[in-house]
């Protein structure tokens, strides 16, 4: 007699429903690492001057929106956009731990109210810089970044709207699109020196910083992380492994991306900076 070994319908939806907290987890490590470089870039190269200096400290850090004389508020949004973004993106990865939530509930809320204030904060002085002052990329290019301006503002909203009605999964959600969006800023470096380092750099005007690839990216930086949230949400619906494969495999695929962008990120742009 010839035994048959037949496998169960369940056994690959139990493989995948392994899988898929495993491809979010390392996104979400190796975003944090990430995270973690640019902030430590931050904090070395621009709280120095500043703090010597104040608003001039700005002075020759080539930003594109950096200090200009007479301008003060223009200035103050530059210096609050630059600073800001310490809380932001610092705060960021550790407000979504759940070691963090559970163990230091005080610093979570302290941490939480700290980042809401610098997001939407940031997201009204990018705002205002964007229009006024910013010699970078073209009309279309300003619509791209005022979008997640905007969408920085709505999610921070949703965020403390669900938080006081102590819908707490809501909250959790919007907390989740508030960090996706409020950290687009991350995400255009990360993909552009991906991008340049796979193509290099097809489809960019680097002279006028215009071109398809960055028209594409300058509404990517916000929209693709928040589909592929969305996308995250729907698997938890507990939907087809077919949908949950495909999920984890584009996931995948993303994060190797993201991987390489943050590896020349750091060797071509911030590590050169900081040492």
């Amino acid at each position: 007699m010839t035994d048959i070994t037949l496998q169960s319908p369940a056994q690959p939806r139990l493989q995948i429903d392994r899988l898929l907290p495993m491809a979010v987890t390392g996104w979400f490590s190796l975003a944090a690492l990430g995270h973690f470089i640019f902030c430590a870039y931050i904090l070395m190269v621009f709280f120095p001057p500043v703090a010597e200096h104040g608003m001039e400290g700005l002075k020759g850090m080539h930003l594109p929106s950096g200090f200009k004389e007479g301008d003060f508020l223009g200035n103050l949004a530059a210096i609050s956009h630059v600073l800001l973004a310490f809380i932001i993106i610092g705060g960021g990865p550790v407000q979504l731990m759940p070691a963090v939530r559970r163990n230091f509930p005080r610093f979570h809320r302290t941490l939480g109210r700290a980042y809401l204030l610098a997001a939407v904060l940031s997201a009204l002085a990018g705002l205002y810089m964007t229009w006024t002052r910013s010699p970078i990329g073209d009309a279309l290019s300003k619509i791209g970044i005022s979008g997640d301006a905007i969408l920085i503002l709505v999610c921070a909203y949703m965020t403390v709207k669900h938080a006081m009605a102590r819908r707490l999964a809501e909250h959790r959600r919007w907390a989740m699109r508030l960090f996706l969006v409020a950290s687009a800023v991350w995400f255009f470096r990360v993909g552009l020196m991906g991008w340049i380092m796979l193509t290099g750099g097809a489809g960019i005007d680097f002279e006028s910083f215009t071109g398809p690839f960055l028209y594409f990216l300058g509404f990517a930086q916000y929209l693709l992380p928040l589909a592929m949230l969305e996308w995250y949400f729907y698997c938890q619906r507990g939907v087809h492994a077919r949908v949950k494969t495909a999920f984890v495999a584009t996931l995948s695929v993303l994060t190797v991306y993201m991987a390489v962008g943050i590896v020349v990120a750091t060797a071509g742009m911030w590590l050169p900076r900081m040492v």
